[in-house]
């Protein structure tokens, strides 16, 4: 199973840089801002992650994250310079495939250095939506995790679903697969449907102030 985890983080960091270098391109920055934004994004969410845990930094000591990180970034680049357009929701696409790896592997993570399932989940959304955020930040966006559609509740879903399978003994594999697989489906019916969780009321008073 090592090897799969590895493998996966892998493609959970290559497709946050897809969409880290796709928000750089839809805000016209140079190359640094493209390394920059790439990097933050598919990095972010994992480092905090190792902080709070207090483990080793994913990065810290393997230099394919970087290799994955600029891989794509330049993959990524190459296309967009060589198409004349790119559909509106590809970077809500290229995140929502990132959550699918990041919020899996990082319940996993929790998982072996004997967090509760609760936290677990926890941190699993910590790692799926930080590196988000930090780059919509350094975009001066609204974070995609504050907007209308299904976003936080999505990774918080996937990973119910990985720890119950683990619960009933399938095997993780599978559970992993089926996580990932419900997180992505979920998220991209948001997006396509705006599934919200309504709070508010759009025809709600405004609070009188005293």
């Amino acid at each position: 199973m090592t090897d799969y985890f590895h493998w996966f983080d892998l493609l959970g960091i290559a497709v946050f840089a897809v969409s880290g270098t796709l928000a750089a391109w839809r805000n016209h920055m140079d190359g640094f801002g493209v390394i920059v934004l790439a990097t933050v994004t598919a990095i972010g969410g994992g480092t905090l992650r190792d902080l709070i845990l207090d483990v080793p930094v994913i990065w810290m000591n393997n230099n394919s994250y970087f290799f994955a990180i600029f891989a794509a970034a330049g993959a990524t680049i190459l296309l967009v310079r060589n198409r004349l357009t790119i559909p509106n929701n590809t970077l809500q696409i290229a995140d929502a495939i990132g959550l699918a790896f990041f919020v899996i592997m990082g319940t996993q993570k929790a998982l072996d250095h004997g967090t509760s399932t609760m936290v677990a989940i926890m941190l699993g959304t910590m790692s799926g939506v930080c590196g988000g955020m930090i780059r919509d930040v350094l975009c001066r966006e609204i974070p995609m995790v504050f907007r209308g559609e299904l976003y936080a509740f999505t990774c918080i879903f996937g990973g119910a679903v990985y720890t119950s399978l683990l619960a009933l003994h399938i095997a993780p594999i599978y559970a992993m697969l089926a996580g990932m697989a419900s997180l992505l489906l979920l998220r991209l019916a948001a997006i396509k449907w705006q599934l919200t969780i309504p709070v508010f009321s759009r025809n709600s008073q405004e609070l009188n102030e005293p």
